[in-house]
């Protein structure tokens, strides 16, 4: 079966050559402007996965090292064949953000990824096909492979996901056809994180297990350190100068949070027990204050702010 080359760089809009930090930054760049949960876009959520793919790709090391082995002379869009063993196990995921609807398999990843990453694996190892380093494009010839021990797929889960545990349906076939499909609940816990593995004893096929790896997608607001989590707010100039009580919302629900008087930009505020949850209890919540100034204001506020700027001694730069 002929597969659609996936041009992860392409899709980072980054070069061959870039840094895994220079990746990590195009990526949360991207992923800012994608999320569903801002972008109201019909093709949002389908770019969204498209990023996150290449992002759980182009993170890893390794990943990263089987992939290029395909070489840069292949452009996104032209159709290679996998090797007949790396076509044995399908899945498809339902029941969760990025899961379907656009041709995604394997934890809403594309074709692509599940033929060279997804499929059966020695050890923990690797998985798809192998390639021929020499041929470095179009015409690179499969690899033979070992006989498998366990099946190895990533799943990608949102933060939400995570955070409160999900329940995602797999569709499991064998040969590609819906004769021999058949259908999987799998409980995600609650407190999963970035790389942890959930292994499914029997279930991937051939009598091996099949272990999902959690790949986290990048959430609007939110970023993880650990089992706490970090959000940013802004608040007004006066807010910070004065302290004020400001409503955020939490996986949990709104919360309030004291913003001290004379708070800056970077400040952190703690909501103790709001994080992710970890083996000895949840984690907290970071809130790190952003100061923002109004894009307009009307000739009131300006003579108020100009009027604070003649009666304060306030001399940041000269401290």
């Amino acid at each position: 079966m002929a597969i659609t080359y996936e041009d992860y760089y392409q899709t980072l809009g980054v070069q061959r050559s870039a840094s895994t930090e220079e990746i990590t930054q195009a990526y949360r760049k991207l992923a800012r402007k994608l999320h569903p949960d801002v972008n109201k876009a019909p093709d949002a959520q389908e770019q969204f996965a498209k990023i996150n793919e290449a992002h759980e790709v182009l993170k890893d090391a390794e990943k990263r090292r089987r992939y290029d082995m395909l070489g840069a002379n292949w452009k996104a869009g032209q159709e290679f064949r996998p090797s007949q063993g790396a076509q044995n196990m399908n899945f498809h995921f339902r029941g969760g953000p990025g899961s379907g609807g656009f041709g995604f398999n394997a934890s809403g990843f594309s074709s692509f990824f599940d033929a060279l990453f997804g499929q059966d694996t020695g050890q923990g190892g690797g998985g798809g096909f192998g390639f021929d380093l020499g041929a470095g494009g179009p015409g690179a010839r499969a690899a033979p492979r070992h006989e498998p021990r366990v099946t190895e797929h990533d799943l990608s889960i949102s933060l939400e996901e995570a955070f409160h545990g999900a329940t995602r349906n797999l569709r499991l076939t064998a040969d590609r056809s819906a004769r021999s499909e058949r259908s999987l609940d799998v409980r995600i816990p609650p407190g999963v994180t970035e790389g942890s593995r959930i292994r499914l004893k029997g279930e991937g096929g051939g009598g091996t297990d099949l272990i999902l790896k959690i790949s986290l997608q990048a959430h609007a607001r939110y970023t993880v350190e650990g089992d706490d989590l970090i959000a940013e707010i802004p608040v007004t100039p006066w807010e910070a100068a004065l302290g004020a009580k400001v409503d955020v919302d939490t996986f949990d629900g709104r919360a309030t949070v004291t913003v001290p008087a004379g708070a800056s930009s970077g400040t952190r505020l703690r909501l103790r027990g709001r994080g992710m949850k970890g083996k000895s209890g949840r984690g907290d919540l970071l809130i790190r204050l952003r100061i923002v100034v109004p894009e307009s204001m009307s000739d009131e506020e300006r003579a108020l702010f100009e009027k604070l700027r003649d009666v304060s001694d306030f001399r940041p730069r000269e401290r």
